[in-house]
């Protein structure tokens, strides 16, 4: 994690600096934007990470293991597939939970399937793409990918 964030501290000091020597303004107008995306996610965030760090101490680890463990094979896979397409919001909703119950002990293919499910199969996202992209192109979307999170979580039990 130190080295994204150095990533991120680099390209964002570049970015400064290159919006300060535009000589427009364009660094205050950075910085102010920086502001008010700062002020509407730092409440999800912090809701996020409240729920992530309860769902370790709340949920029996047990059940974890039962159901979304390593032991569980092809049904904690599954269940971690549809769980992903359920958690709503972008990465910094999903994330925190993933890694939650991953550290919890859900197994490793459990939980690259539920990064997969949340991703191509969003509950929330599919809504949206329905609603503005319409329906031939989402069943079409999701057809295409249907066995893709399942398909992840097997294969990275099998390679690891």
């Amino acid at each position: 994690m130190i080295i994204a964030f150095i990533i991120l501290i680099i390209l964002a000091a570049a970015a400064s600096v290159y919006a300060y020597k535009k000589g427009d303004g364009s660094h205050i107008r950075g910085f102010r934007t920086a502001k008010n995306t700062f002020t509407n996610i730092a409440p999800l965030l912090l809701v996020a990470f409240i729920l992530a760090g309860f769902m370790q101490v709340v949920i029996p680890p047990e059940l974890i293991k039962t159901w979304l463990g390593e032991e569980a094979g092809l049904k904690g896979i599954l269940i971690g597939s549809i769980g992903g397409a359920l958690i709503p919001g972008g990465p910094y909703i999903a994330f925190p939970i993933i890694a939650a119950v991953f550290k919890a002990g859900a197994g490793l293919g459990t939980a690259v399937a539920c990064v997969t499910g949340w991703a191509l199969w969003g509950v929330i996202t599919t809504m949206f793409e329905l609603a503005i992209i319409g329906h031939r192109f989402t069943f079409l979307r999701l057809g295409l990918v249907l066995i893709f999170p399942p398909a992840a979580g097997i294969m990275a039990n099998m390679f690891f």
